[in-house]
């Protein structure tokens, strides 16, 4: 299974950039229209984030999601086999700001959302990193994929780490100066250890381990602004958040990412990931409002 579906995606990586997108656009197509794939969902959690816009608008921000969401994997069939300097015409990010902490001998991380194509950001930010750059990711159910996702994730030296399994795979860097990445906004699996926070105006919980990996560290903790310039160009911007985030109250790390987070949606609405369901969980003061920041 893993060799077939390598050679698929080996023979998909062939076909020329405009190719891709022409069948790029007749999914979107698809599944907007006709599988109608997670649109009530994605509809929902525009109408929850944007109430202040036309029903009209949120669809068109929909369509054009779509569009993006199937570019996202188009465009990482091909980051497959992309080479260095072919990924580095296009991404770009400001790497002047990792001067600071690689001077100073500080661990860092790295936190962004949703936003397409994060997999242009792992591979961008590896091309000669200062430091160990680690990756933490979610295991694919299906293996084969799965398999074929880690070696394009780590082809240009990033180290793989499993949300899953996090202990201890994260174990072996711990002894190094190191740069862990990781999104900060998905669901957390328990609702109780969570940090809510208001986000797009509804009380949100976020997951608690990016913030607690930073100040177990003590590592300078950067946003990434992750911004769509045209098809199959990103460009980031890399923002210090802390550099001692020991020093700060609980929930303020989280606090700081998540404003980075919701201005950087608002930037680019239609590059987000609305097909997740965010808001499943409904915030209830008796049950977790001491969470709450």
């Amino acid at each position: 299974m893993y060799y077939l579906v390598t050679a698929i995606f080996f023979l998909f990586s062939l076909l020329p950039w405009w190719l891709l997108y022409a069948i790029s656009d007749l999914c979107s197509f698809v599944l907007y229209h006709l599988i109608r794939y997670r649109r009530r969902i994605v509809l929902k959690n525009l109408k929850i984030a944007f109430p202040e816009i036309s029903t009209g608008e949120r669809r068109n921000i929909a369509k054009k999601f779509y569009k993006n969401f199937v570019d996202n994997f188009i465009e990482t069939i091909k980051l497959r086999y992309i080479s260095k300097k072919e990924l580095s015409k296009r991404f770009s990010y400001n790497h002047d700001v990792l001067q600071q902490p690689a001077a100073a001998g500080k661990n860092m991380t790295i936190a962004l959302c949703h936003s397409f194509n994060w997999e242009y950001a792992n591979l961008g930010l590896s091309l000669n990193f200062p430091f160990t750059f680690i990756c933490v990711y979610m295991p694919i159910k299906n293996q084969a994929i799965d398999n074929v996702f880690k070696d394009m994730r780590k082809r240009f030296g990033s180290k793989l780490v499993s949300a899953t399994n996090f202990k201890n795979d994260f174990l072996a860097f711990t002894k190094q100066i190191f740069c862990i990445g990781l999104v900060a906004d998905q669901n957390p699996g328990d609702p109780r250890n969570a940090y809510w926070l208001p986000f797009f105006g509804r009380m949100t919980p976020f997951v608690k381990g990016p913030e607690k990996n930073a100040v177990y560290n003590n590592s300078y903790v950067v946003y990434c602004n992750l911004k769509k310039v045209k098809r199959g160009y990103y460009s980031c911007t890399l923002e210090i958040l802390s550099k001692t985030p020991k020093d700060l109250l609980p929930g303020e790390i989280t606090k700081l990412i998540v404003a980075r987070m919701e201005n950087s949606i608002r930037q680019q609405p239609e590059n987000y990931l609305w097909s997740h369901r965010r808001w499943k969980w409904e915030f209830d003061e008796e049950k977790y409002g001491a969470q709450k920041i």
